[in-house]
């Protein structure tokens, strides 16, 4: 099967940049999210990133005016029946993704296979919600999307062979590179990461260093481009304890506890770069460490 349209269900940083790379592959893209509004701000986000690609040569004007001609918002979820695969990349709560493919399934063709671009959820378990498990499969795209090269593919136990290599071939088309994950909690990377960055919270919160400190060392000390707490807050911090939850309990070990002041800056508010604060203050011209 080979995929020529691709729906994608959610605007937001990792929706709009999966649209954005299938459009600049050559691919045609339907855009749907909760309301218009946020379908416009996700367009308007696509162009600004285009334009900085052109800016830097990346790609030329006429591709960034191609590109942009093969979004089109997506107005409802009906809206999206052209699609061969429709992904979906909504907020990481397994409830709201499995409220989405139920609505979902019953206005796509048969033959549309369905994506979740879920970083830690059990692509078994979100298979089971829908009418066709065998063509449900996991595409876990890095963030951000244009940037990174990286996708992960994770099959459900149910998962065919055509599906594996239809989103396989269509991974290829973007340009990127695939790793292949089991159905484990967190999958490869965040099984790996969304610890580390656990740890050096929990590093915080028992005193051993400040935010600049930890951040510092592990840039410094580790040659990590960026410092943990800061990956944390671009990340996002209800991600982040999305994913350490999943990991606790799919895995029921101690280890992958979340921190407590990392559920306390979520009860705050303080999800990180998205809402001006998390572990650094954003509201004014340089970020300042909020601890």
């Amino acid at each position: 099967m080979e995929i020529k349209t691709v729906g994608v269900i959610g605007a937001g940083q990792m929706g709009n940049g999966i649209a954005h790379v299938c459009a600049l592959a050559g691919l045609d893209v339907l855009l749907n999210d909760l309301d218009e509004g946020r379908v416009t701000a996700g367009l308007a986000t696509i162009n600004g990133n285009m334009m900085r690609q052109v800016a830097k040569e990346l790609i030329s004007e006429a591709d960034r005016k191609a590109a942009l001609e093969r979004i089109r918002p997506a107005v409802g979820l009906e809206a999206l029946r052209p699609s061969d695969i429709v992904i979906e990349a909504a907020t990481e709560n397994e409830q709201v993704k499995r409220s989405i493919f139920t609505a979902l399934c019953p206005v796509l063709r048969p033959e549309t296979i369905i994506a979740s671009n879920t970083s830690s959820i059990s692509i078994t378990r979100l298979a089971a919600s829908t009418d066709r498990p065998e063509r449900f499969i996991g595409i876990h795209f890095m963030n951000p999307v244009p940037l990174m090269q990286l996708v992960e593919l994770i099959r459900g136990i149910a998962t065919e062979d055509p599906t594996f290599e239809a989103s396989k071939a269509l991974i290829d088309k973007l340009g990127k590179v695939t790793t292949v994950a089991e159905d484990f909690p967190a999958f490869i990377v965040n099984r790996i990461l969304l610890p580390m960055i656990n740890e050096a919270i929990y590093t915080l919160y028992e005193g051993v260093g400040s935010v600049d400190a930890i951040d510092t060392a592990m840039r410094l000390g580790a040659n990590h481009p960026m410092g943990p707490l800061q990956l944390a807050d671009f990340i996002g911090l209800d991600t982040c304890l999305s994913v350490m939850q999943v990991l606790h309990d799919g895995l029921a070990d101690t280890k992958y506890r979340p921190c407590p002041l990392l559920v306390k800056y979520v009860e705050a508010g303080w999800l990180g770069r998205k809402t001006k604060r998390g572990f650094y203050d954003y509201r004014g011209e340089q970020p300042i460490p909020t601890r």
